[in-house]
């Protein structure tokens, strides 16, 4: 399949070269040819740079669009680079674009250009000394980031005094691909420090059916418009994240397609995976699996006004959005339980116009007995064929019947006989977040908080569009040997453990280790599309690369919120002022947080819990004191606070953590406030973390063993054991290591030998 892709490719691409190659001007330029540095310089993916130091108002980067065409393996990358020039005088700048091998320059064009505008493309050792001489000049490293890619230069151009530019560049490249996957990167800084906001926008088309699309790095939204293409574009809340922007995507067929990404682990055989699978674009002749939907619904006194109001709409829009042939019930609880109808009903005329009454005789009172309603809920068979579905909704804590958190969340894992799935929602912050949070994970469902101000009809709403056509029920992997027989031990540490149900336009994201290195064979089974199937999948783990360092990341945040989720349901049913153990003592909570402090440290994930490892002061390499302070963080908030808004801030930082598909490069997250705060004194570069520490970056491997954090060696820049070190960290992927600042320690191998190193500059 690769080398029919990757023919392809290179035969449209060849086609497109020979149609439009005198264009623009495009050559690989030789040193002695080389022209002089401009005053400014201008690299989107980094920042800008001003070569002459006097200057008081360098041109800077307001905005960079990058829009993205890929057709048959082909992309074109397309930048509008947004400049502004705050001096009182026109200034000269230039632009360096950093793409990767294999890169064509396709056009250059800027307002006002000059007649015959040109950009050169440039092999990366020219690219290196171009870097050189300006890091030389500015005395800064960022640059040095990007060594190892290819540059496309720009001609000189004037930027009018006070005045903007729009610079527009388009290159081609043909983009690698790995069985059914295709991957494209567009290479940008990995430093918080970069603040340039991007709006990057995908389409993706071909012959091929694509089944799923996919980024390890950004959030983005993604959509197929009428032709079948796939649209993508970067979240507005991601304008501003740092680090290369991935995207990968799946080509389809008649069932389940898969791919894997793997990263060799360093200190053993064996590594970390991403398994990343989509589901075929639904036809209109294919099987489907009908739902039966139950909506349990809060009727106590504190439900009375608009959140009633809100609760009555959403229910009718959830029984107006059932298709023809599947069920439904209504089942509404205070103090006491009562059901529209004994068992789910078929969705009809009739039985639609019953359920509006049923919910418009509806009045708030009395108390919450949620032990009882889950129970009512969880009892009827369901009907033949259909996904059974509860919308369990609640404004209150358990107040009248069985009360007991411990005892409710088990009724969902033991009690449920028929396997539906609990959909949670929290209405307002008076409500047992983690007991709503354990009764959905247990039954391969989510939970979901509705704010105060935030409409109820408008949240579930959108949690139900979400439930449309079921195409994947009751997922389950199996890892095998080449006979199809299990293979213990070949994987550990699966997250999800418990896979959830996939609908139409979702993607299974698992993540987990791996030991050895003969290829992974998986077999996914379910009931697909009505009928049950089994999807086998082999993956060769030859590919794997320390530059997919991202895979590790993700799966040690999701295994943080799983132990973190661990230590809040051992607080079921303690009582905050006196509780029934001494956490310290309970070896159980000890090792969890011993895991989660040794998580953060290595992999810098930080959370509400570990957020004071980044401090300036505190001793990475003080065991003790680490796990004293993190204790006192996990006693205080996660054991012992159980509702209001600094329970909802962790249930939904959890629930995100737990789940993660992308980087989260600033550490962000909810504070008890439900304020959302990030992290700048700790940077995450491709698989390495540096610590702030004393006015300099501090690798994380080299500060949790020595508090002071002493080089063994002092690099200066320029020096030959300068170029070896950039060489060596470019070949691994970890030159964003040299960007972080202009002091930094980090710990790598030079001259044959694993050393702490120093850059000086």
């Amino acid at each position: 399949m690769r080398v029919g892709l990757m023919g392809m490719a290179g035969i449209v691409l060849a086609a497109v070269c020979a149609l439009h190659g005198n264009e623009v001007a495009t050559a690989s330029v030789p040193a002695r040819h080389a022209r002089r540095i401009t005053a400014n310089v201008v690299v989107p993916q980094s920042r800008a740079f001003s070569v002459d130091r006097p200057q008081a108002a360098p041109v800077k980067i307001t905005e960079v669009l990058a829009a993205v065409v890929i057709e048959e393996q082909v992309a074109t990358t397309t930048l509008d680079v947004l400049l502004a020039n705050g001096a009182d005088a026109r200034q000269e700048a230039e632009v360096l674009l950093p793409v990767p091998e294999g890169a064509v320059v396709r056009g250059f064009t800027f307002q006002g250009a000059a007649s015959e505008p040109t950009a050169e493309l440039l092999r990366k050792e020219e690219a290196r000394r171009i870097y050189d001489e300006i890091v030389r000049q500015v005395r800064d490293p960022a640059l040095l980031e990007f060594a190892g890619y290819n540059l496309i230069r720009s001609s000189v151009f004037p930027v009018e005094a006070r005045g903007t530019q729009r610079v527009r560049l388009t290159y081609e490249q043909v983009l690698p691909a790995d069985g059914k996957r295709v991957d494209y990167v567009l290479p940008r800084s990995e430093s918080l420090a970069y603040a340039v906001p991007w709006k990057i926008s995908a389409r993706i088309r071909g012959k091929a059916a694509l089944s799923t699309v996919y980024s390890p790095s950004h959030r983005i939204e993604s959509a197929r418009d009428a032709s079948g293409a796939l649209r993508v574009g970067l979240d507005e809340a991601a304008a501003r994240d740092p680090g290369p922007f991935r995207l990968s995507y799946l080509l389809g067929g008649e069932g389940v397609a898969a791919s894997l990404l793997a990263y060799p682990d360093p200190k053993g055989a064996g590594g970390y995976f991403l398994l990343l699978a989509g589901l075929p674009e639904k036809s209109g002749q294919e099987p489907a699996i009908r739902r039966e939907v139950t909506l349990v619904l809060d009727r106590s006194g504190s439900m009375n006004g608009d959140k009633m109001e809100q609760v009555r709409e959403a229910a009718q829009q959830i029984v107006a959005g059932l298709d023809a042939g599947e069920y439904f019930n209504l089942i509404v609880y205070n103090e006491g339980v009562e059901s529209f109808a004994e068992a789910p009903v078929a969705k009809t005329k009739e039985t639609g116009a019953a359920a509006r009454a049923f919910l418009q005789a509806l009045t708030p009172r009395g108390g919450t007995n949620i032990h009882d309603a889950l129970a009512e809920a969880l009892r009827p068979k369901p009907a033949e064929g259909c996904l059974p579905l509860v919308l369990f909704l609640t404004d209150g804590l358990p107040t009248i019947g069985q009360t007991r958190e411990s005892v409710i969340r088990e009724l969902a894992a033991k009690a449920n006989p028929h396997q539906r799935r609990v959909f949670t929602f929290g209405v307002g912050v008076d409500v047992n977040t983690p007991l709503l949070q354990r009764i959905s994970s247990e039954t391969r469902a989510a939970s979901f908080f509705v704010l105060p101000k935030e409409d109820v009809e408008v949240k579930v709403g959108q949690v139900f569009q979400r439930l449309k056509g079921p195409a994947l029920a009751s997922p389950e992997l199996r890892v095998v040997d080449e006979h199809g027989q299990p293979a213990p031990g070949r994987t550990l540490d699966l997250l999800p453990a418990k896979l959830p149900d996939l609908f139409e336009g979702d993607q299974l994201v698992l993540m987990g280790r791996y030991t050895g290195t003969e290829p992974l064979r998986f077999q996914l089974s379910g009931n697909f599309r009505g009928a049950p199937r089994t999807f086998a999948f082999r993956f060769d783990l030859g590919h794997a690369s320390v530059k997919n360092a991202y895979v590790p990341r993700l799966w040690a945040s999701r295994k943080i919120g799983v132990l973190v989720d661990a230590i809040r349901q051992m607080g079921a049913d303690q009582d905050p002022v006196a509780p029934a153990a001494d956490p310290e003592r309970d070896p159980r909570f000890k090792e969890l947080v011993d895991e989660v402090v040794r998580l953060s440290k290595e992999f810098g994930i930080l959370t509400e819990y570990t957020a004071f490892l980044a401090r300036e002061g505190t001793d990475l390499g003080a065991e003790g004191a680490l796990r004293a302070e993190a204790i006192g963080n996990m006693h205080a908030r996660a054991l012992n606070t159980r509702s209001g808004w600094g329970s909802v801030n962790q249930e939904t930082n959890l629930s995100a953590q737990k789940m993660q598909s992308c980087m989260n490069y600033g550490n962000e997250f909810y504070d008890q406030n439900m304020n959302r705060v990030a992290i700048s004194s700790v940077q995450q570069v491709a698989d390495r973390t540096f610590y702030q520490r004393r006015g300099r970056w501090v690798d994380g491997e080299v500060v949790g063993k020595d508090g002071e954090a002493k080089p063994d060696l002092v690099v200066k820049y320029g020096s030959a054991e300068f170029d070896e070190l950039v060489e060596t960290l470019a070949r691994k992927g970890r030159q964003g290591a040299l960007a972080v600042g202009n002091d930094v320690i980090l710990r790598e191998e030079l001259g044959g030998e694993i050393k702490n190193i120093q850059v000086s500059w």
